[in-house]
């Protein structure tokens, strides 16, 4: 059972992975370049406590983020202990937090709002004083109800870390928080951070590349990584120390953790400079396996130095009814929000294609009972199916990925799968669509029936709602793969004209296609909508009544032996 003080012991770790990126056939096959990343780590961080982990690019400080997580693929070597408990998946997901670099939150919510809808325990009342709580130790308030999109980069960060926050990890860890942010944003991010490890009695861990002097009292800890190596890991206070014991002090009005970071980064503006600084760091490695086991193990806190508040231990999930319900009304958050995103949720869901097929009524709307015209409602049916596949596809790659690239994020910290995720967007979606359908076929119903048999209208409106769905659902398991949503889309586009040409009828008949082709129709969506279509306008009504070719061509009183083609052609208009 893990105690109420924590202490994260990382002990002679190694991580190999990949070293460079490999192409999309390169990691199918699996031949990608991999090395040692991670190379005879140790560490260690008690609860209460902010540990900077530092290095140039490339020395492995993200990777170690992702080592402790267990969010890696390679293989790990070593020891990483929670309260001399394994660190496995299950134990971080429940009891630690990771605030990754890029982190895509859902446009159109509010501050509050997407605080409020993170699945976590709490419920109702509490909740919502977690909110608060957390928003004011943020230095959130003044902003709770402005919209994310509009939030500024220093807002839009500690917001990215209230998510995490308000689950009351026990580990946090953060990938570069103060990258791209001014001296004052940076020193009140890291403030907070240090207040926040003080109250809630969490240990943070934190990845910088260009540590400034003014953060150097919020830093408990520090680890200098190399490559891989370990230069330094210890108490910022003790780290004077150990570098004047070795011979290599600060020089005064320096900034100490900016001066050991460059010492512990190899320098390649030339040939010499880089064997030499190589040289140097080797040298500094070596002497902290030998020297340094006493600093990384000192508690930087004291003797006495509890947590103001302590975090109560969470055992097991959350359930999956409750985090479907707080994904669902999330969903709808989203969707009715009165913001700019919100506005055009609803216009895209709701109105689009009702609007598609009032621009299409305005041009068929005249269309009169002759013959000249079965080619016209021919096109008519085209329209109809090639507008709401394409149609689908467009809402789908317009609003789906938001959705998508906040599940795989939430997905990898263990909140919840593809089937919660799936279920409850389709239970937000489908509504609007049958509704928006509906209101579609009431529009464009009238150019070849009426209401007088509602269950025609339906039938067809019906058939226009699969339509859609069909493309939607397509695209939306497509954009499940392909992360690029113009790529989706036109791969999406281009499967919806193949399907329309070869197997609607419409343009070419099916009758004509060689057998495999033919045969290949019958698996396609577009053929069974396409002759429902063509049944209900062709086959019923007074287009099954002998028509004039137009208003000047009478044909309704001739008889078959006249209009046979077989006696000539006696009158080119009647067939």
């Amino acid at each position: 059972m893990i105690g109420s003080d924590y202490t994260l012991d990382l002990s002679n770790v190694y991580y190999s992975g990949q070293v460079e990126p490999g192409s999309c056939l390169q990691r199918i096959i699996g031949n990608i370049k991999t090395g040692i990343i991670l190379k005879d780590v140790s560490m260690t961080v008690h609860s209460g406590e902010v540990l900077a982990v530092l290095g140039s690019k490339g020395s492995g400080k993200k990777a170690l983020l992702d080592v402790i997580s267990r969010r890696v693929q390679g293989p790990v070597r070593g020891h990483i202990l929670l309260n001399n408990q394994p660190m496995t998946v299950c134990l971080f997901q429940q009891r630690c937090a990771y605030v990754t670099h890029k982190c895509d939150l859902i446009r159109g919510l509010s501050v509050e709002e997407t605080l409020f809808y993170t699945p976590t325990r709490l419920t109702g009342y509490l909740k919502k004083s977690k909110v608060k709580q957390v928003m004011a130790d943020l230095a959130l308030t003044q902003v709770s109800n402005r919209s994310v999109e509009n939030l500024t980069k220093s807002e839009y960060r500690r917001l990215t870390i209230g998510i995490q926050l308000i689950k009351d990890p026990v580990i946090l860890l953060l990938d570069e928080p103060t990258w791209d942010l001014d001296p004052l944003n940076t020193y009140l991010v890291v403030s907070i951070l240090s207040n926040a490890a003080k109250k809630y009695g969490s240990a943070v861990i934190l990845t910088m590349e260009k540590p400034r002097s003014d953060v150097f009292p919020f830093l408990d800890r520090v680890l200098y990584l190399c490559l891989g190596d370990t230069v330094y890991a210890g108490g910022t206070r003790q780290m004077l120390e150990y570098f004047d014991a070795i011979e290599f002090p600060c020089p005064q009005l320096e900034n100490p953790l900016m001066y050991y970071l460059c010492l512990s980064t190899v320098d390649r503006r030339s040939r010499e400079r880089f064997l030499e600084s190589n040289h140097q760091i080797a040298e500094l490695v070596e002497k902290f396996k030998i020297e340094g086991g006493i600093y990384r193990k000192g508690n930087t806190l004291g003797p006495s130095h509890p947590p103001e508040y302590k975090i109560p231990l969470l055992l097991g999930k959350i359930s999956s009814c409750s985090v479907a319900w707080t994904i669902y009304t999330r969903l709808l958050a989203a969707t009715f929000s009165f913001k700019k995103t919100g506005f055009k949720q609803l216009f895209l869901r709701l109105l689009l294609v009702p609007i598609f097929f009032f621009i299409l009524w305005i041009f068929y709307n005249n269309t009169e009972l002759y013959q000249h015209t079965f080619v016209s409602r021919n096109g008519w049916i085209l329209n109809c199916l090639a507008g709401m596949y394409f149609l689908g596809v467009l809402n789908a790659v317009l609003i789906y990925p938001n959705y998508r690239t906040r599940y795989f994020q939430e997905s990898q910290e263990g909140l919840y799968g593809g089937t919660i995720f799936l279920f409850t967007y389709n239970i937000v979606s489908i509504p609007f669509s049958f509704v928006s359908c509906l209101a579609a076929g009431a529009i464009i119903y009238p150019i070849i029936g009426t209401f007088e048999n509602p269950l025609e209208y339906l039938y067809f409106s019906l058939v226009l709602w699969a339509c859609y769905m069909f493309a939607e659902q397509q695209t939306m398991a497509t954009l499940m793969i392909i992360k690029d949503h113009l790529l989706a889309a036109i791969f999406n586009i281009y499967i919806v004209c193949i399907c329309l040409t070869l197997s609607s009828g419409i343009l070419r008949s099916i009758k004509g296609l060689q057998d495999w082709l033919f045969n290949l129709t019958y698996a396609t969506q577009a053929r069974y909508a396409s002759a429902f279509l063509v049944r209900q306008i062709f086959l019923s009504g007074d287009l099954t009544k002998p028509l004039s070719f137009d208003e000047k061509h009478n044909c309704t009183n001739m008889n078959l032996i006249e209009t046979s083609l077989l006696n000539g052609i006696p009158n080119p208009y009647c067939r």
